[in-house]
């Protein structure tokens, strides 16, 4: 059948219409054809998502039985597609070597009609076309007639087909608002989002949607309570704080700046400044000396430092400073707390700073790349040119500045710290700026500004006092605030008078410039009820750089609610910061005199007690969302049963992971100072996949490398082996192969010497994918063969189904084609058994590659379009590129080279926002070729 393939909206294959956008409907010349047989409903559903492609037998197979398919399937899918054509038309469904194709024009469907139709509404809004978009998306919801798939009774299409429709209407509904907004229709869609975001409350761009839509509505003060009710949702609910574009759109909602759709997530252009401080006073020359340097610009990058004790304000001033010369840099913003001084474990490596810079960069993780030069290189080729301005907090000397210096001259550096970093001033030229005390009326002006100039009036004699104890420091300054904020009947004079009597108590110690800080500390603390002062003296052990409120709970021993109301009350008195998104945070000072306070109190055991619960919810928590990670990794002891919170799902074990990274490694780090090296290995088992999946392979090193040291403390050979094993992994993805061999051929000894059959088989796993990677395939396929034999005896049939891949593909490189052919099928049918879609896009990629290399080509296309589906369904654009490029190549074999390049054109864009620069000349100059 020759259809046209066109998109005018309305079907010209012989008159026919098909839904699948609710109760499946088929229209023949306007008149309805029943498919009284749910079977055969099945099998005209999967042909109808895949319009004019060949559906391979082994996914209809799937789609009817899902995992288990009756003896002889292949026979009856034929019989049911007899059945189906007598029910329609002969020559609508054609037969292929490798399955069927449904010959009809992708517009006979409404899915497909919709689709076009949502693309075409979007390319229109990115044109500034509104109304043009408008009429589109009214078309294509029209189309939508209920639930999707509705009476067609197949798991693996629910599964499979029903999400994705389903995330295509909520993302269509999306650019619908958008569009609304931008035609100024505010009014209509502020009640409609407010269900929007009852229903689906974690899809943070209705959220922003409603937050706009109030904004523009002047409903201001609604638009930053939506954000807050966000913010605690997703803090409470998932450890994670609101997307750079959410909190960017709250910061220009807060300080009224001209309303606009937010930046698209793809949208590489960082703004990662916190909130400026409120409120602020004095520093007017100092602000003026930052921005006269700036102004002095010659063609060499400008740094600028900011230099001072503790509690001088040299944060506030900088982010002060940034937020009032925005205009600057319109190409972004990004920050890094390097944490110099931080008591609660080690700063920030450089290694560690740039890499947070080259994924707000929008770099992916997996295309980060592994050398520390080529790291720096990539990460200064991005702010090459560009207009941006840097900001390094709590630096600890002028080598920990430098690798992070990008090197232009359009780009502007602010860095803070307590030394005067002169080797900066010395090689880069800075600007330096020495803060000293606040003067009297600076420090009267900060006190004003929280407590009323009123208040300050009425005693001047108390207020005389507070200037004189806190020394002109804006963190004493902010303390004693905070402090008079909480009790506003109070009379000023009365907490004089306290802390005239902690400054007698503490007259021992030394006259240094942190003596007014630790005063008012002191005073401050000693307020404190038991409750409050004992949940002080445990927040300040904890590792990490702060602490979420699942973890503070853990920690306290108390109920979320009750943790939480605690958090805020030495919120309010100054000794912790918040964060809108959840978090709370020490200033190093604070943190040191907790920890004082901690050492000064008998209670020792409690203490040990509350680190050992607030550790065990660590782990176990982490333990927990590995396992749903990774549902097929050999499990380790389920836990103490101390989860922090609930992950229901992967995207919520990631966000978790995410927010808590920072603590967890701390966390590692400290178990292993203090000796708990159970907690080390365990650790750093739980974080081994989410490290994998960030690409995050020095954090990996680092953490076997520690698990491997505390596994030689323990009475546990097993242990030691699995330690060796993943610190080969561990090797292997970084491409430092030899060392990755060594470990795991010591590996293999110890779990030979223990009978350790499972071991010995995941051992010869990792050693044939090492050898794979080094392209040593007969080697490879050895390991491979061992580990697939080890993993049939032992019945774990998922592991076999990987086993069965590698040995396929070894086979395949070898030149063995039809042995290679049989072991990837069988690997593919166990994959989507046990339900693996990783596991099932390598098999398919596997079966596209042997019968590519078979002359094979329609055959090779169908596996990869299949594999290339999975891959979109796992988010996991590094193999969809891959995959795409294996598609264009089959098309140009097939003949067909318009297909050929629009396949490679996708790839890439891909290859290029993954900073691939191989794979860019690579695709440049297939593109480049004539057509």
């Amino acid at each position: 059948m020759n259809a046209e393939r066109d998109y005018l909206g309305v079907c010209v294959t012989a008159g026919w219409d098909f839904g699948v956008l609710g109760a499946l409907r088929v229209r023949r010349d306007g008149e309805s054809l029943e498919i009284p047989a749910a079977k055969l409903r099945v099998l005209l559903v999967s042909l109808l998502t895949n319009p004019n492609r060949v559906v391979p037998v082994e996914r209809l197979v799937a789609d009817l039985w899902d995992t288990d398919p009756p003896a002889g399937a292949q026979n009856t899918v034929r019989n049911y597609v007899m059945r189906l054509r007598r029910l329609l038309a002969p020559e609508l469904i054609l037969t292929r070597p490798e399955g069927y194709l449904l010959d009809i024009a992708p517009d006979c469907v409404d899915l497909h009609r919709f689709q076009h139709l949502t693309r075409q509404a979007e390319k229109d809004a990115a044109d500034g076309r509104l109304d043009r978009a408008g009429e589109a998306l009214a078309e294509a919801f029209a189309l939508w007639r209920g639930e999707p798939l509705l009476g067609v009774p197949s798991e693996s299409l629910r599964r499979n087909v029903a999400p994705v429709l389903t995330e295509q209407w909520l993302a269509a509904v999306e650019l619908r608002l958008d569009v609304d907004l931008g035609r100024g229709r505010h009014h209509t869609v502020v009640p409609e989002l407010a269900e929007l975001v009852r229903r689906f409350p974690f899809r943070e761009r209705f959220w922003a949607l409603r937050m706009r839509a109030l904004d523009q509505a002047g409903k201001r003060a609604e638009a930053l309570s939506a954000y807050r009710e966000l913010s605690e949702l997703l803090a409470e609910e998932l450890g994670v704080d609101p997307s750079p574009s959410v909190r960017e759109l709250h910061q220009r909602i807060l300080t009224n700046a001209p309303s606009r759709p937010e930046p698209q997530p793809r949208a590489s252009v960082p703004r990662q400044l916190p909130a400026p401080p409120s409120p602020f006073t004095g520093r007017r020359r100092e602000l003026d000396v930052l921005s006269a340097s700036l102004d002095a610009r010659t063609d060499a990058m400008t740094v600028l430092t900011i230099s001072g004790t503790g509690g001088i304000g040299k944060t506030w001033l900088a982010l002060r400073w940034a937020h009032e010369n925005l205009a600057r840099f319109p190409d972004g913003q990004l920050f890094v707390n390097l944490r110099g001084f931080d008591p609660s474990g080690q700063p920030i490596s450089p290694q560690a700073a740039v890499r947070g810079f080259l994924a707000a960069l929008g770099v992916a993780p997996a295309e980060i790349p592994t050398e520390w030069d080529a790291q720096v290189g990539l990460y200064r080729s991005l702010v090459a040119d560009r207009r941006m301005l840097l900001v390094v907090d709590n630096a600890v000397e002028a080598s920990q500045v430098a690798p992070l210096l990008p090197g232009s001259s359009s780009c502007t550096v602010l860095v803070t710290s307590r030394d005067r970093l002169a080797g900066l001033v010395t090689a880069h030229g800075a600007h330096p700026v020495r803060l000293d005390m606040l003067s009297d009326d600076e420090a009267r002006a900060l006190l004003a500004g929280r407590l009323g100039s009123a208040r300050l009036d009425a005693e001047p004699g108390a207020v005389t006092e507070f200037l004189a104890r806190c020394a002109g420091l804006p963190l004493a300054l902010s303390i004693v605030a905070g402090r008079a904020q909480t009790l506003p009947e109070s009379p000023l004079s009365a907490m004089a008078a306290e802390l005239r009597d902690a400054t007698t108590r503490l007259g021992v110690l030394e006259e240094d410039s942190t003596t007014g800080v630790r005063v008012v500390l002191s005073w401050s603390s000693a307020a404190l009820s038991p409750r409050h002062a004992r949940a002080f003296r445990l927040l300040g052990l904890a590792p990490g750089p702060d602490i979420g409120l699942s973890a503070a709970s853990c920690l306290l021993g108390l109920p979320p609610d009750q943790a939480g109301e605690t958090l805020r009350s030495l919120q309010r008195v100054s000794l912790l910061h918040g964060s809108a998104t959840g978090r709370f945070r020490m200033h190093d000072l604070v943190r040191l005199h907790a920890v004082e306070q901690g050492r000064g109190h008998t209670d020792q055991i409690e203490q040990e007690q509350a680190l050992r619960r607030l550790v065990e919810c660590y782990t176990d928590t982490a333990i927990a969302g590995d396992r749903l990670l990774a549902p097929h990794r050999p499990p380790i002891d389920p836990g103490r049963g101390g989860l922090m919170q609930p992950l229901p799902d992967e995207a919520a074990v990631m966000a978790w992971f995410d927010a808590e990274s920072a603590c967890l490694a701390a966390t590692l780090r400290f178990a292993g100072e203090h000796g708990w090296h159970e907690v080390v290995w365990r650790m750093a088992w739980a974080l081994a996949v989410f490290y994998s999946r960030r690409g995050l392979l020095h954090e990996d090193l680092s953490a076997w490398r520690a698990a491997l040291a505390s596994a030689g403390h323990l009475n546990d050979p097993g242990k030691h082996t699995w330690a060796l094993l993943f610190l080969g992994r561990a090797h292997a993805r970084a491409g430092e192969h030899t060392e990755a061999i060594e470990h795991l051929r010591l590996a293999e000894v110890m779990a030979e010497r223990g009978g350790d059959r499972r071991t010995q088989a995941h051992v010869h796993h990792a050693l044939g994918v090492t050898w794979a990677h080094r392209e040593e395939h007969r080697q490879a396929l050895e390991h491979a063969a061992r580990a697939l034999h080890l993993f049939r005896e032992l019945a774990l049939p998922a592991w076999e189904a990987d086993s069965l891949n590698q040995v396929g593909w070894s086979l395949a490189c070898l030149g063995h084609y039809e042995q290679a052919r049989t072991s990837c099928a069988a690997a593919l049918v166990l994959t989507r058994r046990h339900q693996n879609p990783e596991g099932e896009a390598a098999a398919l990629t596997s079966l596209g590659f042997i019968a590519h290399r078979t002359n094979r080509d329609g055959q090779a296309l169908s596996y990869y379009e299949l594999a290339l589906r999975r891959c979109q369904e796992l988010d996991d654009a590094y193999e969809e590129a891959n995959t795409l490029e294996r598609i264009g190549q089959t098309h140009l074999d097939l003949g067909d080279s318009a297909e050929a390049r629009a396949a490679w054109a996708r790839a890439l864009a891909l290859y290029t926002a993954q900073h691939r620069g191989k794979d860019v000349k690579r695709m440049e100059s297939l593109l480049a070729q004539p057509g």
